[in-house]
């Protein structure tokens, strides 16, 4: 009898038989709040209509059209309908089926193009498990112990964390800026370094959004040394932050390079990275590929999504919600000495958990985590010591729900923290 892997850890216990919205339903039909989404994917929530129909249609068509051998319609119109939610520029898009494939994709073309073979990036970044995104990723050594030696070339430059470094935001920001500069001074040379990779928000790493010019700081330093600034907006994008895409919170900063997946078609496998058409052209013959990027199913889910997104005004209630959730977790915490640090950015939202010397503390926010899915809400944990639970709702979370959440997790936090249980 075959079984899955063991090193697969299940978060939670519940196993799934339907999905509808914003919750899940197990076996004996117990309804959960997915406060998950999947790990971010489930953006229109569970089998949203309009997807469904979107697939079912497709389903009857074509369920498999390998996208350098033919051509199919769903693929050339989410081709033409990214255009009218991209940055500025970049025009020209490749697509393959999951996030870190999308980062190897941008790593080679950054390499391709500028002939350069460092890339830097930021301490707590999680790019992916395959073994070029494993070097790009610093969320903790579990993504890439044991597999040695990993890719070199990668240098690690300070992220803003203001929390962690003890600093307001505007100085944790010019704390990093200068890290970098020093980066660039002793590790890693301009006229070496291809690109720079950032999340706008760290995902594993503890849900830390960037203050307020970080990402102009990278643009203009990318501007100054030709160097490629790559941002990872696989969790951020399509409307999770409350803007389409999060590194929009930093006016003006474009990138040159934008990685793509998760909420891009709604629980169906699609990652893409999107570029100006003449850098496009100058990744190597024969980079670019794969068997199943593009899929048919995929590409008319994700069309679906962004008429969802659209005529429900998704990212607008991001941000609506986003706030409430926010001002609730802060309000749960206040009356939590073990909850050190609320943060997020519109539908991120992740609470950090440290014992009163500061040193950060799992344990309770594993305790936390479960407690909540005994409780019927369905949330994970993440950052470098997995100290922080995080909250992300689908975009189409409602005040109502938003309540009920937090009131939940109020009750899952008092069976956390008290001690006579334990």
């Amino acid at each position: 009898m075959s079984r899955l892997s063991p090193v697969l850890k299940q978060a939670t216990p519940v196993v799934a038989t339907r999905g509808e919205g914003i919750h899940l339903f197990d076996a004996d039909g117990r309804r959960y709040l997915d406060f998950t989404s999947g790990v971010g994917v489930t953006g229109t929530g569970h089998c949203h209509p309009r997807v469904v129909e979107a697939v079912r249609d497709q389903a009857g068509r074509l369920l498999h059209g390998q996208y350098t051998t033919v051509l199919h319609h769903p693929l050339l119109a989410l081709t033409e309908r990214l255009g009218e939610v991209l940055p500025p520029g970049l025009d020209s898009l490749f697509y393959a089926t999951a996030g870190t494939e999308a980062v190897e994709a941008a790593l080679r073309l950054a390499r391709h193009a500028t002939g350069r073979q460092n890339v830097v990036v930021f301490e707590g970044s999680f790019h992916g498990r395959t073994m070029g995104a494993a070097a790009l990723t610093t969320a903790g050594t579990r993504f890439r112990a044991g597999i040695g030696p990993v890719m070199p070339g990668v240098a690690v430059a300070p992220f803003p964390s203001a929390f962690r470094l003890g600093l307001s935001e505007e100085d944790a920001v010019e704390y990093a800026l200068r890290g970098l500069d020093r980066v660039l001074a002793t590790v890693s040379a301009p006229a070496e370094t291809a690109a720079m990779f950032v999340e706008p928000v760290l995902g594993e790493g503890g849900y830390v959004p960037a203050p307020p010019g970080f990402l102009a700081g990278l643009r203009d330093r990318a501007d100054r040394h030709g160097i490629l600034l790559v941002v990872d907006e696989i969790q951020t994008g399509f409307g999770r932050t409350g803007r389409f895409w999060a590194h929009q919170h930093d006016a003006g900063t474009v990138p040159d390079v934008l990685i793509t997946a998760k909420g891009l078609a709604s629980g169906l496998p699609l990652s893409a990275i999107a570029a100006p058409a003449a850098l496009m052209q100058r990744a190597w013959p024969g980079s670019q590929g794969g068997t199943y990027g593009g899929n048919p199913l995929a590409c008319a889910a994700a069309l679906a999504t962004l008429d969802v997104i659209r005529d429900e005004r998704l990212v607008e209630n991001a941000a609506d919600q986003g706030a409430r959730l926010l001002d609730g977790l802060r309000a749960v915490a206040s009356g939590t000495p073990a909850v050190a640090d609320v943060r997020g950015l519109g539908l991120m939202a992740g609470s950090e958990f440290r014992h009163p010397d500061g040193a950060p503390d799992p344990d309770t926010a594993r305790r936390a985590q479960q407690a909540a899915a005994e409780l019927g809400l369905l949330l994970l944990t993440c950052g470098i010591d997995l100290n922080v639970v995080r909250m992300v709702p689908p975009l189409i979370v409602t005040a109502e729900q938003v309540d009920e959440a937090l009131a939940v997790w109020s009750k899952a936090l008092a069976v956390a923290t008290d001690t006579t249980t334990r």
